[in-house]
């Protein structure tokens, strides 16, 4: 509503990023209306559904649009999806857990495959069974199956194969960009292994060194390898010379802990400028080099920052997602 009121009178132009132009003001008006209620109605609707018993994925089955919502073509599910979305609504406000005691403490997929294909009668009863369905169009439970064949057994090619098969027409019939994108994704592991070129790198150097202080201390907290930094205790200060900021960091408890000033009779004391530890960090620079080219300033028992840099976790793009 408010952007109607706010915008709407002298709008004549809409652009945004997944859709095409609009241009005159009742289409525009109209639009923003059905867009609104949209998003309006998944939640609605979930939230009403979660109130009589439903647990996500029967919302996501159960839930439908309205003829007037579902027909007009920028409400499509070309990127977005409305049983993606109502599942995501039920997980605003209930979590992982759906309520059944069965699954608050479940097998991990792994020891659940295995026991699921032994109940089953063995690999090769599944694989049989799973052949009849997909060949009636049953992708969805091939899915399903398949997927504790290929957890119980990751050598079982012919597991695979179909596998990938159901994911390619469940890829080919989605409506959602990104479901497509997923079960091929799925089909390309399946055959030929994880992915070892390309991607996105998310902790790119100029995102490193957009970073604050505050925050990449965050995200050097989230880099600790706990089991390894536990029973470790280390103090250190880092003097920012060039953003005349200080910080003591803690690690204690398998825990990093930060906070302005520094930390009396820290085990280590760090002068450098942010763009120097950005450079450590990311591997460009070796402290040795740092300190030798005097672009940083150890006081104190420097194995200390040995240590913890030998705390931190590096993040690979790739990993399993239909392979365990």
């Amino acid at each position: 509503m408010g952007t109607r009121q706010t915008y709407g009178p002298n709008t004549e132009v809409k652009f945004q990023s997944h859709h095409w132009p609009m241009w005159g003001n009742p289409r525009i008006i109209d639009y923003w209306k059905k867009q609104r209620d949209l998003y309006k109605y998944t939640h609605d609707q979930s939230v009403r559904l979660m109130n009589q018993g439903f647990i996500g994925s029967e919302i996501a089955e159960m839930i439908e649009l309205p003829p007037e919502l579902d027909q007009f073509w920028p409400n499509r599910g070309y990127y977005g999806s409305l049983r993606h979305n109502s599942r995501a609504v039920y997980q605003r406000y209930m979590g992982w857990y759906d309520g059944n005691p069965s699954d608050l403490n479940d097998l991990p997929p792994q020891d659940a495959a295995k026991k699921y294909v032994e109940y089953m009668g063995g690999e090769d009863a599944v694989l049989d069974k799973a052949r009849g369905d997909f060949d009636q169009g049953n992708y969805r439970w091939t899915a399903t199956v398949l997927k504790q064949v290929v957890f119980a057994n990751p050598d079982s090619q012919n597991g695979k194969n179909l596998l990938a098969d159901s994911y390619e027409q469940l890829g080919y019939q989605a409506e959602s960009g990104p479901w497509r994108s997923i079960y091929l994704q799925g089909a390309y592991e399946l055959r030929n292994g994880v992915p070892t070129a390309g991607g996105t790198e998310t902790a790119s150097p100029d995102t490193i060194r957009a970073m604050p202080p505050d925050m990449l201390f965050d995200y050097l907290a989230v880099r600790l390898n706990g089991p390894k930094a536990a029973g470790k205790n280390i103090t250190m200060n880092i003097d920012f010379t060039d953003l005349r900021q200080q910080y003591g960091l803690t690690v204690e408890n398998g825990v990093l802990n930060y906070g302005p000033g520094p930390i009396p009779n820290a085990n280590v004391g760090l002068r450098l400028t942010k763009p120097t530890l950005d450079q450590i960090q990311l591997g460009n620079t070796t402290i040795d080099e740092a300190v030798s080219s005097n672009n940083l300033t150890i006081e104190g028992q420097r194995e200390s920052f040995n240590e913890f840099m030998g705390l931190l976790d590096t993040f690979p793009f790739w990993f399993n997602i239909v392979t365990p």
